[in-house]
């Protein structure tokens, strides 16, 4: 058998050294407060989406995870203070796909490069969205809302969760199929979105069905068609905008758990597992089914694959809509 040479050993030695290291740093972590950021107001989905995990994580790990709730710009305010943060695991990021797969395409400057400055970690939710209606639309399907928006005559506006979300894109992408003229009104989130739908302040808007569904519930809105490539549990009776005559607009919102770029892979890799743990338990589970959302915990692996994939979709849905966020 080949004997390693002197330097051979220092290097393998070296190599033990820095993985036992790592080990021993991903075992010893957490050893204070984390902060989870989460870049839109609360109430809405990425804030449902955290509160249960950081809620769990504090009592499985026995350290405070406290949601920092930093709205504004898109999702891409509180990104950007995640992806500059040190990456020793104490901050990290969840929120929905906007900040991460559409805005490089929709804005002209980004303050940070997702696939560069953070490192995905797992998927939380995928949920289709809804087109709503404030009660006062004279329309109760998808047919009759389009005829009601072609006799506006451009005096048409939709409402959504902020520039770049899925709520935002999935109305551009529904604007450019049926070539409507429709005039985008952005929230600093879902929840002030719904407030002003609710308050009939807009006519309709996309959003996801985590949020809007107690309005659908309750009556205080019209639900018109849902996003996914088939009909919802949670919905049985409303149809998906394909079987509305739209097979091109089939779109959801996801939700995702991100640490700075250079956090060590170990304690990424932590952090996966007890997620998905928490993921499987009755509390996240009534989540899910609420949601109606499949389970999509997955390896940060398989998870950096899907983020990728995205990306070269909602690039082509920004490209072909024309939307830009100067």
């Amino acid at each position: 058998m080949r004997q390693l040479s002197r330097g051979g050993k220092f290097l393998l030695g070296m190599f033990a050294a820095a993985t036992l290291s790592a080990s021993a740093f991903a075992q010893s972590w957490p050893n204070s407060t984390v902060t989870i950021v989460v870049p839109w107001p609360p109430g809405g989905p990425s804030d449902i989406a955290a509160r249960p995990i950081a809620k769990r994580l504090t009592e499985d790990l026995k350290q405070p995870f406290v949601i920092d709730n930093r709205g504004g710009g898109g999702g891409n305010i509180g990104s950007a203070a995640v992806a500059r943060a040190p990456a020793d695991g104490n901050t990290l990021l969840i929120t929905s796909s906007a900040p991460i797969v559409i805005n490089p395409s929709l804005y002209k400057k980004m303050p940070f490069d997702p696939s560069k400055d953070l490192v995905p970690i797992t998927n939380l939710l995928r949920v289709p969205l809804v087109l709503v209606a404030h009660p006062s639309v004279p329309a109760n399907n998808l047919k009759e809302l389009m005829a009601y928006i072609k006799a506006q005559k451009g005096q048409f506006s939709y409402a959504s969760a902020g520039s770049g979300t899925p709520q935002h894109m999935t109305g551009e992408l529904f604007r450019s199929v049926t070539k409507l003229e429709m005039t985008h009104v952005p929230y600093k989130g879902s929840a002030p979105a719904i407030s002003d739908l609710l308050g009939g302040h807009v006519p309709v808007m996309f959003d996801s069905m985590i949020a809007i569904m107690p309005h659908i519930k309750s009556g205080k809105v019209k639900v018109i068609a849902v996003s996914s490539d088939k009909r919802s549990p949670l919905l049985p009776d409303v149809p998906t905008f394909a079987e509305s005559g739209l097979p091109a607009v089939v779109s959801y919102a996801w939700y995702g758990f991100f640490a700075p770029h250079g956090t060590p892979k170990a304690i990424v890799e932590k952090i996966n597992v007890e997620t998905q743990k928490i993921m499987k338990q009755p509390e996240f589970q009534k989540i899910l089914a609420d949601t109606g959302s499949d389970y999509v915990g997955d390896t940060p692996e398989n998870f950096a694959k899907f983020v990728k994939e995205e990306s070269v979709k909602w690039s082509k849905v920004v490209k072909e809509s024309g939307a830009t966020v100067d």
